[in-house]
């Protein structure tokens, strides 16, 4: 009776150690041992046995994790105070260091993405952090890949959510898109001016050079005009009537003929020729009439 006992403690001793010593882990966990607190292997995935009480394992999961980075209270380079959140993608991929190089690697890493996003949008612009997000992300994603190598992690991905501008700040945002939006109209509307003087030109040329084609036309707008439900009459008059009245109200001057006009000039020139002559002999006949004198009165 007393050996049945004991056999039956000692197979149930055996089979506790057993269990206890019987490791299985799924393929996408690894089991990182310690040996009185000393690293000895990483095991897995699969079955395997360990010493109980002398050895210890630590699960690590090669699991793609997704991390929220909470909403960080940014100032960008032109001191414009945002608020963005994020989310980070990284896996680990040496499952020794990240259980020996830091106490936490979830914790480390999540505090590392949050002052990564700060410090890299803190040196961009607005703008850029509005427009050019894709290379914000690359930026992010590279350079918490480069600090959490050492922890044996590798982050594949690094998105921006949100961004959370000021109220006064969406309200000037709203007033620049309508501006752009009023002077891609004013352009789109210049160039349809454009096109169609260019168009009206053409036809005009077209038209000019056959006086049937203006009638024609006259004939087709009065179609338009002349619509169903319409009451206006129109009475058409014939251009060359309205032209013979006009110039009846305003005569031309007669132009002057070029005979009278040299003529004119010819005796213009004779008449200046005559006083000039006249008014030369009068000088002459008075300096006769001087010297004479004088020669009088001297003898």
């Amino acid at each position: 009776m007393d050996i049945g006992i004991g056999i039956g403690i000692g197979v149930i001793i055996v089979l506790g150690i057993l269990f206890a010593a019987i490791r299985i882990l799924p393929e996408y966990e690894r089991g990182v041992i310690f040996r009185f607190g000393r690293y000895l292997d990483t095991k897995g995935p699969g079955i395997f046995l360990i010493i109980p009480i002398v050895d210890k394992m630590v699960r690590v999961s090669l699991r793609t994790v997704v991390m929220d980075i909470p909403p960080q209270d940014v100032i960008t380079k032109d001191n414009v105070t945002i608020k963005v959140n994020a989310v980070n993608y990284f896996r680990v991929t040496e499952p020794k260091r990240a259980i020996i190089e830091v106490e936490d690697f979830l914790y480390a890493t999540g505090q590392l993405a949050q002052t990564t996003l700060r410090s890299v949008l803190g040196q961009v612009e607005l703008d850029n952090v509005l427009s050019d997000r894709d290379n914000i992300n690359r930026d992010l994603q590279e350079i918490l890949d480069l600090r959490t190598d050492p922890w044996g992690i590798k982050v594949l991905q690094v998105e921006l959510k949100d961004v959370d501008l000021p109220p006064q700040m969406q309200i000037s945002i709203a007033r620049q898109a309508q501006a752009e939006r009023d002077r891609r109209a004013k352009v789109i509307m210049a160039k349809a001016e454009e096109e169609a003087a260019q168009h009206l030109l053409n036809a005009a040329e077209v038209i000019s050079k056959n006086p049937v084609a203006v009638q024609i036309r006259f004939m087709q707008t009065l179609t338009e005009i002349t619509g169903p439900n319409n009451t206006t009459t129109i009475v058409p008059i014939p251009v060359d009537l309205i032209s013979h009245f006009i110039k009846n109200l305003h005569p031309s001057p007669p132009a002057k003929d070029d005979g009278d006009a040299a003529g004119s000039l010819a005796a213009k020139d004779d008449g200046d020729a005559a006083g000039s002559l006249a008014a030369k002999d009068d000088g002459d006949a008075a300096g006769d009439s001087a010297a004479e004198k004088d020669r009088t009165e001297t003898g």
